[in-house]
């Protein structure tokens, strides 16, 4: 499932960041910023517009992404154990 899919409020797991093209600069980007394997990842809101742009906390750090770039963050939902 993509970052962007994710109902919100939805803890989840990032699994991998897609590289659109060799030397990806957001995808790395991406990374640099926490979104590695393993790492838990929450949409907390959406923007009125759109629902753009997507509020995403990944660990204790919250970013306000764009949905093409949330959809380059493939996620694993928790189960609910899992999620606290």
């Amino acid at each position: 499932m993509k970052l962007s899919e994710l109902p919100r409020r939805t803890a989840a797991t990032v699994e991998t960041v897609d590289d659109q093209a060799p030397n990806d600069t957001i995808a790395r980007r991406l990374r640099e910023l926490g979104f590695v394997a393993g790492e838990r990842v929450e949409v907390m809101a959406a923007g009125p517009v759109a629902a753009e742009p997507l509020l995403v906390q990944v660990g204790y750090t919250r970013f306000a992404l764009r949905r093409s770039e949330a959809a380059r963050v493939q996620v694993r939902p928790l189960s609910p154990q899992g999620a606290a």
